[in-house]
């Protein structure tokens, strides 16, 4: 029977490819779906370079720390793993108790190098960047979501080479277009819509992710995740199944995309079948069990799923 499981999920790799095309999409997550990230009160305990004493999200703040200490290092680069299993032992150092993990539309081998921007990326570099600290709302207000935008974009700009012309930031500073759920909207479809093949996409979010009923039924716990934009009171909030179908489904073949979400549940907010926890317990990408494979494949999904392949 082994080999006829070996034969199964060989045969959803190939359809998975045929379903998603030649692109690369790979999101950094701060925490599991079912778990809350933390707002930290001063990013200088997680030593950036730049600005200290202000206030900076957890993931963010970590993920910085990490790449810029291995930036100064001779030995070997950091893997996938090592970059990860960092963020958590970091996290934990400081009383967060968040998994950060990866998915991916394929299966990354999580040994390899890490790279915000993979080097074979020769195109243009895009990339997207949403801060929401709710200012002006009588609650949920968040205090370092301005300055993550801030952090990452230095960091992609000094070590990835990315223009700032090509670099759209939403924010609710007074300064910059709001991040209202049109506008993420429109910002998200305009980037994904703009990239040819080999370019290299960056999407960093920092603010409040929420869950919600699931509304179509293929959430295996029943909750979709979601952004909260800035107008979610009115406007409403942006669930996973959107995400998925304005930012993955449409992404040109060639393109390879990364995106940063630091916020709550956010796990599996772009919906993506492959996932690596930096847990202990995994060593591989593995297929995320609660994946609707119907989504991409239809009667193929409900297939593997009743084999319980998947």
């Amino acid at each position: 029977m082994g080999w006829l499981l070996d034969h199964m999920k060989k045969k959803y790799e190939d359809k998975s490819v045929e379903a998603f095309g030649d692109c690369t999409v790979m999101m950094i997550s701060g925490c599991e779906d079912a778990q809350t990230s933390a707002d930290v009160s001063n990013v200088a305990s997680f030593r950036l370079p730049d600005p200290a004493g202000r206030a900076g999200g957890a993931c963010t703040s970590v993920l910085l720390n990490v790449l810029y200490e291995d930036e100064k290092e001779l030995e070997e680069d950091l893997s996938f793993t090592e970059v990860l299993q960092k963020m958590r032992e970091i996290l934990e150092s400081r009383g967060y108790s968040q998994i950060p993990q990866l998915t991916s539309n394929k299966s990354i081998d999580v040994e390899q190098t890490f790279d915000l921007v993979p080097n074979e990326t020769t195109g243009t570099r895009h990339a997207l960047m949403i801060g929401i600290n709710y200012v002006g709302h009588e609650q949920g207000v968040l205090s370092g979501c301005h300055n993550d935008v801030g952090n990452m974009k230095n960091y992609i700009m000094a070590v990835h080479g990315f223009p700032e012309e090509n670099i759209t930031v939403l924010m609710d500073d007074g300064e910059h277009e709001m991040p209202t759920k049109e506008n993420i909207i429109a910002a998200y479809r305009k980037i994904v819509e703009e990239a040819e093949p080999g370019d290299a996409v960056f999407l960093h979010y920092s603010g409040h992710g929420c869950k919600i009923p699931d509304d179509s039924g293929d959430e295996d716990d029943g909750y979709d995740e979601a952004l909260v934009p800035f107008d979610y009171t009115s406007a409403g909030v942006i669930r996973d199944d959107d995400l998925f179908n304005i930012i993955v489904k449409p992404l040109k073949d060639g393109v390879t995309l990364t995106s940063l979400m630091d916020c709550c549940h956010s796990g599996t907010i772009l919906d993506l079948p492959y996932m690596f926890k930096a847990d202990g317990n995994q060593t591989a990408m593995e297929i995320d069990e609660g994946f609707n494979f119907d989504k991409l494949f239809g009667k193929l999904g409900s297939v593997f799923r009743k084999l319980d392949i998947l």
